[in-house]
């Protein structure tokens, strides 16, 4: 599925069984980041939903012995059919560096362009500067801060990326 990745992981697609174990990385891998209400925050953004309606378009990454190591969750516009969207990306911070954000987007990317995609898009918080440099990395086209994007106080940065450009992915 993706066979580009590091000696030791493998990757498969999401199913509703991996909802509580991706939930149960996510304050450890984010370090933390805006306290109890940004836990809350992420929680809240990975609903049971996602691991049962978009698990075709959606990825974990687990190491030999079952642990997770990545996840990808993404979708397909169902409004725009130019459009496809990755949702939430998390990598254990002790695989940071190791290219394996940079498969699950190319694996990502290809999905998309074989269902006739051609832009992904996505959001991060406007204090998450390492997710901001990723996505510019990859070739991203960041927008300036959208204030109150999510919610009151849920401020995003929008990424655009066009995939009939050949995108910079640079690990």
């Amino acid at each position: 599925m993706i066979d580009d990745l590091p000696v030791g992981l493998r990757a498969r697609h999401l199913s509703e069984g991996d909802h509580r174990r991706v939930l149960a990385v996510l304050d450890a891998w984010w370090g933390g980041l805006k306290g109890e209400a940004g836990a809350a925050e992420r929680a809240l953004l990975l609903p049971r939903l996602y691991f049962q309606h978009f698990t075709t378009t959606s990825f974990l990454v687990e190491r030999d012995g079952g642990e997770i190591a990545a996840f990808l969750v993404g979708f397909l516009s169902q409004t725009d059919p130019e459009t496809a969207y990755v949702h939430f990306v998390g990598v254990d911070p002790a695989l940071h560096g190791q290219g394996v954000g940079h498969a699950l987007y190319r694996a990502f990317f290809a999905l998309a362009r074989s269902h006739g995609r051609r832009y992904v898009q996505c959001v991060t918080s406007p204090e998450n500067a390492a997710s901001r440099a990723f996505h510019t990395r990859l070739g991203f086209t960041a927008s300036g801060v959208k204030p109150d994007y999510d919610g009151p106080g849920l401020d995003r940065v929008a990424f655009t990326l066009d995939l009939s450009a050949e995108p910079a992915v640079t690990p």
